[in-house]
């Protein structure tokens, strides 16, 4: 049995944090395969080093010096090696980094540094091998992940180590040159290879002891999730709940690999399993409540559109054509609202005027300060009275909600709400449900 393990930036973020990741691998030998991050900030004023790799990157694109801009990156890991008590030099992978920065190497080889090099120091500290993942990971000339390349690739090389450090974040495009995920590309990298060794399990270390229940910054000490599904996961993570990037679980998904997030400062809780089922015995009827601000409707009457053929799809190619997607559709006999991003909304300013001219609607308005709340949860399609629950929690509180949305599976409810109460509808709902049982 062997466990996937990666480390986001701020459990690695200085030597005491090293030791901390260390002891935690050490304490299971089943934990064999490490995904590290960069360093992240060791205080809340402190830059984060990918940061860091940013502006020193676009400082020698201005023409700064390359090794002269690069030296506070060098001394932030030769502090790291020096605290630790390791003996190796870092020196040649600096000028080779200084020197590609000179080459116009490109932003995403820039951001890809600070895991490179903290996944050298790591596996020398903990005596494991060093596996550049740029070496097995891949993306299409397209610049798409290539996943069943990558998968026979880090098989294939996998095998061959009993125990391996693979940085996070990046890849290689055909040519070689360095690609990186998008946001939670750690997360990513750490699914790709629990799927590609077929872990029994991987852990997702991170700075919190699992995922929580609601928003910390609006709910005092939410509740954690003890165990969540795939798709609530996904439900969740789409509306803003931090921890973990949505689609970091679709290769361990596929898998049927679980997920365990830990806290690194408390190793010793039970974090968050993410799982394919959950266990049956939980009485909890809702399992987290997310959301999102910022979005604006599209609000279209017209009579008997419902009888009217194409009509949708007139719209939906207004949108496609303008590059932009929608959130939500609520529909009735006569009526349609398209809620979509404020912002992407205010970039395409003629895309009232185009759906106009195709539909012809009796009325069309746009109504913005839009925020929208899900609540999510397997335990909702086996409990009569959700809704009713949650409409009233917001009725209590004199919110007034602005659009009603189920997904057809009945794990989720979204409510559209005024921006100005997003945060008074998240306390409530979870007052309501998360207080009461």
């Amino acid at each position: 049995m062997s466990k996937v393990v990666k480390f986001g930036g701020s459990s690695l973020a200085d030597a005491n944090q090293f030791r901390k990741v260390a002891q935690i691998i050490r304490s299971d030998r089943n934990r064999r395969y490490v995904v590290p991050s960069a360093p992240g900030k060791r205080s809340p004023d402190d830059t984060k080093v990918t940061d860091m790799l940013y502006q020193c990157y676009d400082a020698v694109e201005k023409g700064k010096n390359a090794t002269a801009e690069f030296l506070p990156i060098a001394e932030r890991f030769d502090g790291i090696i020096s605290d630790l008590g390791l003996t190796i030099s870092l020196d040649k992978e600096y000028d080779k980094i200084a020197e590609n920065f000179r080459k116009r190497a490109g932003r995403d080889y820039a951001a890809s540094r600070g895991e490179y090099l903290n996944g050298i120091i790591l596996a020398n500290y903990l005596g494991f091998e060093f596996v550049d993942a740029a070496k097995c990971i891949f993306f299409t000339s397209k610049g798409e992940f290539d996943a069943d390349l990558t998968d026979a690739c880090l098989a294939s090389v996998l095998g061959g180590y009993s125990e391996a450090v693979i940085p996070g974040f990046y890849g290689a495009m055909p040519d070689g040159t360095i690609k990186t995920f998008s946001r939670g590309g750690s997360d990513f990298t750490g699914s790709v290879v629990a799927k590609a060794i077929n872990a029994s399990l991987y852990e997702n270390w991170t700075d919190v002891s699992g995922f929580l229940a609601a928003d910390p910054h609006i709910v005092e000490n939410p509740e954690v999730i003890e165990y969540i599904t795939y798709k609530e996961l996904r439900e969740l993570s789409y509306m803003g709940a931090a921890v973990m990037h949505q689609d970091a679980i679709f290769p361990v998904r596929s898998a049927k690999i679980p997920i365990n997030i830990k806290n690194t400062n408390a190793p010793e809780a039970k974090g968050t399993m993410i799982v394919p089922e959950a266990p049956e015995n939980t009485n909890k009827i809702i399992t987290g409540i997310a959301g999102k601000k910022h979005f604006s409707v599209i609000s279209i009457e017209k009579d008997e559109m419902n009888a009217e053929v194409g009509f949708l799809r007139r719209i939906l190619t207004v949108l496609d054509n303008e590059g932009m997607g929608f959130e939500h559709i609520p529909t009735g006999i006569d009526t349609m609202s398209l809620v979509v991003s404020t912002e992407e909304l205010e970039a395409h300013p003629n895309t009232v005027k185009y759906i106009t001219q195709v539909c012809h609607p009796n009325h069309i308005e746009v109504i913005n300060d839009l925020a929208v709340v899900a609540v999510v949860g397997r335990g909702m399609k086996e409990k009569k009275g959700t809704a009713t629950r949650i409409f009233a929690a917001l009725s209590h509180a004199n919110i007034n909600i602005k659009m009603i949305d189920q997904g057809s599976s009945e794990l989720n409810i979204i409510v559209g709400i005024h921006e100005k109460d997003f945060e008074k509808a998240i306390q409530v709902i979870y007052d309501m449900f998360m207080l009461s049982e």
